[in-house]
């Protein structure tokens, strides 16, 4: 079954940075935009950000614009999140998650991506 397999994340202090993976089992990312979401306790899940299915267009919830930035590698068929600056209010799990349309993608509503990995946990404290 075709899923999306992540790695990275952990505990970090303020002001500090990680960096999150994302990478496919079963398919390939090369026709397919990526999406970041996460998930804190008692919070709904919430879209931090797309990246476009050619790789040249990026969308960033507001929370996280200037800290945060989506990327992709072809070759490596893997999407990467990389964290700064990060705030004790970052603290969630991380999913990543596929879907065919960047039309899809940029509307960052969950329901609407296909393949998801398994989730990591990101921590942000002191």
């Amino acid at each position: 079954q075709s899923h999306l397999v992540q790695s990275g994340g952990g505990l970090v202090q303020p002001g500090g940075s990680l960096r999150l993976s994302c990478t496919p089992s079963g398919f390939s990312l090369k026709y397919y935009a990526i999406g970041w979401f996460r998930q804190a306790p008692g919070k709904e899940r919430e879209g931090v950000g797309c990246i476009s299915t050619a790789g040249d267009t990026t969308l960033y919830h507001d929370s996280v614009k200037g800290r945060f930035t989506i990327s992709r590698d072809g070759d490596k068929n893997t999407a990467y999140l990389q964290m700064n600056r990060l705030k004790p209010e970052d603290t969630a799990v991380y999913y990543c998650a596929a879907t065919y349309r960047d039309s899809d993608a940029f509307r960052l509503n969950h329901t609407l991506y296909t393949y998801w990995g398994q989730g990591t946990q990101v921590t942000v404290s002191s």
